[in-house]
């Protein structure tokens, strides 16, 4: 994030994250004039195929659409940033539980990175086995909650 985004740094950010064997193929953004016909150029030159948007189609970028709504519906629409590093603190944290703990739709009942600890499938989804306990971890202050079970020491 910055407040004065420019050209040069806009192509710096490409630089250190596009880099690597992640594959890129493409790269979509709108028509906003940062994007200016020296980032298009260097973009090309990392090997990325450039598409830009077509004009007033905010849904031709849908995915992007949906995770800036996402962002802002479940997290900022509740929250006052203070400052800059505050909304960044912020938006780490609300990113942290999106990819990793939010069930989302697409996966069923399912999370994106399930890491390590994935709750046990319960036959009876009333019932929490006699040796576990359920644990809740708060994000952001309570404004979300992540919940496993945990076993009970003996």
């Amino acid at each position: 994030m910055t407040r004065h985004p420019t050209a040069e740094w806009t192509i710096q950010q490409f630089k250190e994250c596009v880099i690597g064997d992640e594959g890129y193929r493409f790269i979509i953004h709108d028509r906003d004039s940062i994007y200016s016909a020296g980032v298009d150029s260097s973009l090309r030159t990392l090997g990325l195929r450039v598409l830009r948007t077509p004009y007033r189609s905010p849904q031709a970028n849908a995915f992007c659409e949906r995770l800036i709504g996402s962002a802002r519906r479940e997290c900022l629409d509740f929250m006052i940033p203070i400052n800059e590093d505050h909304l960044r603190w912020i938006v780490k944290q609300w990113a942290s539980h999106y990819n990793k703990s939010r069930p989302h739709s697409s996966l069923g009942p399912g999370i994106p990175d399930p890491g390590v600890q994935t709750p046990a499938r319960l036959v009876n989804r009333h019932c929490v086995p006699r040796d576990q306990r359920i644990v809740v971890k708060p994000i952001l202050g309570g404004l979300n909650h992540e919940y496993q079970l945990q076993r009970i020491a003996a």
